[in-house]
């Protein structure tokens, strides 16, 4: 009983000399109090949420992992082996010059804040204002920039595969600048600002289907129809010279493109897990498609066969990556490498171009049915997570196709305005020499092989 007199008197002193003391001190402590209280409440609450942060962080080197090796090995080993180097160099030089002018002005013109449906704004040029507090949403700033800034790398140096073994070194990289600032950092801006067009029509593009695929796809048609074919197509022998790393740089891409789909969520998030799913999925349903084809079409099944119904079905998903469920991923990743078979096996061969390494045929055409078909696919009745506000299946079809011809229109405009502006000042083709003796040696000096 004692003790706990002793401490129940303990407990009641602050009070008592709080009490004690004269009015004017209390009404100072009392002051100090309510100031403090004040600054608490006016503090800033950080919405950082350490898991969605940590996700996010391997998201980014998911998607680096898809640029360097992967897509350059994809299209080293498709290309001739006089031509490996040149694609190696092509893509990591992009990918490197994309890193410092998205610091510089490209996550301004993206993502600046303007409210502008087109871009993004001065307001971020060389990250003003930005600091290793910034907050986007629930993971530091510095990290959504990262993130966003392995997709623009990657998206000028996926054009390189319409036109490898014929372009000058110097010429793509004065290219993939300006074609970056025209037309990359505005259609990044319409997709994913939330003051953007095609955000406020609330188009379905979750990872990138109009901004990343259908954007390269179509710049890499202009490019190969303005360069022309290569030298001696149709008649030299153009193989590829290494399958085994085309299809080690395709599955290379496969892992990768966790990160570029389910990192689209932006967070540890069952939105991520969806999207995480569906990359495998659809995928897998396009791969085997390809494959089927092949034997039914043409009596074998081989490794390029599997290797482009890997990529056809990843870029397929993109776009629907979180709003489709798993069967429904399925039939977009099939639907999308059917069509892409058939203009790669038919459509070009009619028309007659040159897209070496077929850009467009796979990630052009695919990411258009990918992102069309996302307005289909997503209706809860095929397992989907539901339509953009308040649209019907009819009505997000139809938003889906118009921010696929207004990308479309806007990317082959100004991607042929470049091409021929470049070709009048510096030229855009090597020689014909220097092309059948390789790029390796004759531009950059080396070779990838030695007897």
């Amino acid at each position: 009983m004692q003790s706990k007199w002793k401490l129940s008197g303990l407990a009641a002193l602050p009070t008592a000399l709080l009490t004690a003391l004269p009015a004017w001190a209390q009404e100072a402590t009392e002051a100090v109090t309510e100031a403090a209280a004040e600054v608490v409440e006016a503090a800033p609450v950080s919405g950082l949420d350490t898991g969605d942060t940590a996700w996010m962080i391997t998201a980014t080197a998911l998607v680096m992992f898809m640029i360097l090796p992967g897509l350059a090995l994809f299209y080293g080993g498709l290309v001739r082996a006089k031509n490996m180097l040149s694609v190696l160099v092509q893509v990591t030089a992009i990918a490197a010059m994309m890193m410092i002018i998205w610091v510089f002005y490209g996550y301004s013109f993206a993502f600046g804040g303007s409210d502008s449906a087109y871009f993004g704004g001065f307001d971020k040029i060389f990250l003003k204002g930005v600091t290793a507090q910034s907050e986007s949403g629930t993971i530091p700033e510095y990290l959504f920039i990262a993130f966003q800034m392995t997709f623009a790398a990657l998206t000028p140096a996926l054009i390189v595969g319409a036109f490898a073994e014929r372009i000058k070194f110097g010429a793509l990289m004065v290219f993939s600048v300006l074609w970056a600032t025209l037309v990359y950092f505005p259609i990044a801006h319409m997709a994913w600002d939330p003051n953007g067009l095609f955000f406020g029509w609330e188009v379905l593009d979750f990872a990138g289907g109009t901004v990343v695929h259908i954007n390269a796809g179509v710049a890499g048609l202009v490019g190969a129809l303005v360069l022309g074919k290569r030298t001696g197509y149709g008649k030299d022998n153009m193989a590829p010279h290494s399958l085994p790393l085309a299809i080690t740089g395709a599955g290379m891409l496969w892992v990768g493109w966790f990160g570029f789909n389910a990192g689209s969520a932006l967070g540890a998030s069952t939105s991520a897990t969806l999207a995480m799913l569906n990359t495998f999925t659809a995928t897998a349903g396009a791969t085997v498609a390809w494959l089927v084809l092949e034997k039914l079409f043409r009596s074998k099944s081989s490794a390029l066969g599997a290797a482009s119904g890997i990529i056809a079905g990843l870029v397929a998903v993109t776009p629907a990556a979180g709003a489709v469920g798993p069967v429904g991923a399925i039939i977009l990743g099939a639907a999308g490498s059917a069509v892409a078979y058939y203009f790669v096996s038919v459509v070009k061969v009619k028309a007659g171009y040159d897209d070496s390494l077929d850009v467009f045929g796979i990630h052009g055409v695919a990411g258009i049915l990918g992102a069309i078909g996302t307005g289909i696919l997503a209706s809860p009745s095929f397992g989907g997570q539901g339509f953009g506000g308040e649209h019907t299946m009819a009505s997000q079809v139809y938003v889906q196709a118009l921010a696929v011809i207004i990308t479309i229109i806007w990317c082959a405009l100004v991607s042929y305005v470049l091409f021929k502006l470049i070709d009048k000042v510096m030229g855009l083709r090597v020689s014909v020499d220097a092309e059948r003796e390789g790029l390796d040696l004759t531009s950059h000096g080396e070779r990838a092989y030695h007897s």
